[in-house]
This record gives structure tokens, sequence and C-alpha cells, in this order.
């Protein structure tokens, strides 16, 4: 189960190489339309896996599918969207992200144990085949393609006109009304035809990246990873990605067991409380708007992206608390609500650093937003398909709490260190009453 995780964000690290490429030479709406299609059909194939290799495959489409998401949606909020609103927009968008990371197998929980797991699958197949119908009818080309031809054209005009009047002007001082005849001529830069429906819901859209070879775009769209600031989001969300798919894998696995014993109902329960810290971290993310204002002000009215980062601080410090919080608990065998706080820290912080990161890469390269986040998504799937691949060999060869999650006893020479191993601990080593009964 692990393994398909891992082959899942596999998916998610590589597909975003070729399909942002695409939204960038063809436009955001095929892209769209293409990848909830492929979310679709993987959904489908989840419902009726019978085998390893159907396990594997269907994660794995279901990673390449899904990769655009991470990105796509940057680049359609810096479309749309001011430099003082994308932080409320970027805080809109997470908020939905989250909403299904943590509620669905919250749904998902109750699903399994009413109607069997395949239904969670079928139930996934029936909401995108919905978002595919909505896409398909409502979604409109939101890239700008800047008419540079006809401005040009209408310039040149203007142009000549005012120069023909100054020319009158000059000749004839009693006359001066083709000055002001030729005035309106002024009023062509806000005169822009509407684009048509047949533009606006094509299936393909010249863009200024289209005569670009594809190939070209996908090695531009890597290297931008040396850039600073697209570093620092990589390393961010990657750590929070790694952290969170150890989390969501060790609690779905060490919570079945004593003292806690979780049903499914139970398991997807336990996500509740991130997704309330969530929700809390989005709504102070959301005053970034706020605060780079106030902050742009004392700066002689000038505004730099770093005075994003201050959010990121607080972020920084609450996430490790969270997740020490949440696994040294879990060993001790303490009471279900104190994992559940550090879950709802790790929630808070994870939400507070991916808003202010997010929204800070896009005020960095706006208008390559879609070729660095394919570098940030790249690099975060990465660590945490390598993560979560190692984890159970990791788990197996140096116990749970040298993974940053459980404590363990550590021997090293003729010292000791931690302490005695805990009630967790004794039940993953001993063997239970259901192994002990004669097949």
């Amino acid at each position: 189960m692990n393994d398909s995780f891992a082959a899942n964000v596999a998916g998610l690290a590589v597909g975003c190489i070729f399909m942002v490429p695409l939204a960038i030479k063809f436009g955001r709406r095929p892209v769209y339309i293409a990848s909830t299609a492929i979310q679709l059909a993987a959904g489908i194939w989840s419902a009726r896996t019978y085998t390893v290799g159907d396990l594997v495959g269907s994660n794995v489409l279901s990673g390449i599918g899904g990769a655009i998401s991470e990105s796509i949606i940057q680049m359609t909020i810096a479309d749309l969207f001011f430099v003082h609103q994308r932080a409320r927009m970027n805080a809109a968008y997470l908020v939905m992200v989250y909403t299904g990371t943590f509620l669905a197998p919250v749904a998902a929980g109750y699903c399994a144990k009413a109607q069997g797991w395949r239904w969670i699958w079928w139930w996934t197949v029936i909401f995108i085949a919905i978002s595919l119908v909505v896409t398909i009818v409502a979604y409109e080309e939101t890239k700008y393609t800047p008419r540079t031809e006809s401005t040009r054209a209408r310039s040149n005009e203007f142009y000549e006109d005012r120069d023909l009047a100054t020319k009158v002007d000059e000749t004839d001082k009693a006359h001066p009304e083709p000055i002001t005849t030729h005035t309106r001529d002024m009023s062509f830069i806000a005169t822009y035809p509407k684009r048509s429906w047949i533009q606006r819901y094509a299936l393909s859209t010249s863009t200024l990246g289209g005569s670009r070879p594809f190939l070209h775009l996908v090695w531009d769209t890597i290297s931008l990873v040396r850039f600073p600031a697209v570093a620092y989001t990589a390393l961010m969300w990657g750590a929070t990605l790694m952290w969170f798919s150890v989390v969501l894998t060790t609690m779905s696995t060490y919570f079945t067991l004593p003292p806690y014993n979780f049903s499914p109902i139970g398991i997807g329960l336990m996500n509740l409380p991130p997704f309330l810290g969530t929700l809390l971290g989005l709504l102070v993310s959301s005053s970034n708007d706020w605060i780079i204002l106030r902050l742009s002000k004392r700066n002689h009215g000038i505004f730099e992206p770093e005075m994003r980062l201050w959010l990121a601080l607080c972020g920084a410090l609450i996430t490790p608390a969270g997740v020490l919080l949440f696994g040294l608990s879990m060993t001790n065998g303490m009471a279900w609500i104190v994992p559940c706080v550090g879950n709802a820290m790790f929630g808070f912080g994870s939400a507070l650093n991916g808003g202010a990161s997010l929204t800070y890469l896009q005020d960095c390269y706006a208008e390559v937003i879609g070729d660095v986040l394919v570098s940030v998504t790249f690099v975060r799937n990465g660590l945490a398909a390598v993560i979560v691949f190692a984890l159970t060999p990791w788990i197996n060869s140096m116990g749970l709490y040298n993974i940053g999650e459980f404590k363990r006893r550590v021997n090293i020479g003729s010292i000791s260190y931690g302490v005695e191993s805990t009630l967790l601990d004794q039940q993953l080593a001993e063997p239970t009453k259901r192994d002990q009964v004669p097949r």
C-alpha cells in the first residue's frame, strides 16, 4: 500500500513536467479537460482493481492526471487577479485542496463500512464525471493573448492623426477644429472587441509560448529550479508534503493497533483535526494581503515580494512542533486527543507555509508562474515519493523514533539512550492472539 501511494506521488512529480508546457503552448482549457478525463479513467480503474498491478497502475495514472492541479491553478490566479488579491485567492484554492485531503478520508471510512471499499472509488468517479461536464460547458480560456498587431496598427493610426492635427493647427490658428475632432482617437487604448463564444471555449488557444518547441518548454521549466525563490518554495512544499505523507501512512497503520484499536471510521475521523487547523491557518494566511499593504506604505509605497514571508516564520516553528507532538504522543500511548492536537498544529503550520510560499513565488515570477511551479511540483513530489518508498524499510531497520515520529530504545556500544519500549512498540514486537490461532 505504501508503494502504491509512492507511485501516485511519483506520477504527480513527472506528470507536471509535460502538462504545464502544454498549458503554455495550447492554453489552460484543454489541459483542464484532459486532466479531469484522465482522473475519471483512473477512478474507474481503481474501482475495478483486482491485482497489485492494477493498484500501482491506477495510482500512477491518477498521479499523472492530477499533476497539473498543483500548478495550473496558480497560473489561472495569476491570469485573473492583482497582486493584492492573490493571497486570498491562494487561500481559497488551498481550502478546497485541504477539504478534499482531510474530509474525503472521513467520508471514505463511513463508505467502506456501509458499502465496501470499491464504492469509495465509484463515488469518486461520479463526482469527477460531474466536474468534467462542468469544466467542458462552463470554463473558458483565461490565458491572456496580447493583440500586438492590431494594437500597433491602431497606435500608428492614432499618432498619424495627431501629427496631422498638429500640422493643421500650425498652419491655421483660427480653425482649431481638427485638434478637437482627433483627440477622441485616444479611446483606442480601451476599445478591444469582446472575444466570441467559439474563441473563449476553443479546445486550443494560440499563445506567446506557442511558437517555442515543446522540448524547449520542458527544459526551461525544469531549469528554473536554480532560482532562489523557486528553490525555497520547492523545499518548503517538499518538506511539508514529505512529513504529511509520513503522518498519513503511519496514522492509518498504527492507530489500528492497541491501545487505540481504531476502525476505518475512526481512522477517517482522525483527519478532522488537521482539517480544522488548516482552515484556521488559511484564515490567518489570507491576511497576507493586508500585511503587504501596510508594509508597502512603510516602505514609501514600494512592494517587495519578500514581505510575504513574515507569516512563514510562524509556520516554520509550528509545523515541526506539531509533527513531534503527534509522533511522540502516539508512541507513548497517550490519549487520542494529544496526537489530534499535534495533527491540528501540523495542519495550521502547513497552511501558513503553503500560502506564504505560493503567493511569494507568484509575486516574484507572475509571468512564468506555470514554468516555475513545474520545478516546485517536481521537487515536492519527488521528495515525498522517496520518503514513502523508503518508509517501511526505514522503520524496520532504525525503529520508529529515529525517523522523527516515535521513540524507541537506542543502544550505542555499552551506553543506552532513550526510554523503555512503549506499549505500542511491544504490540509491534509481540505476536497477537489472532496470530496464534491455528488456521
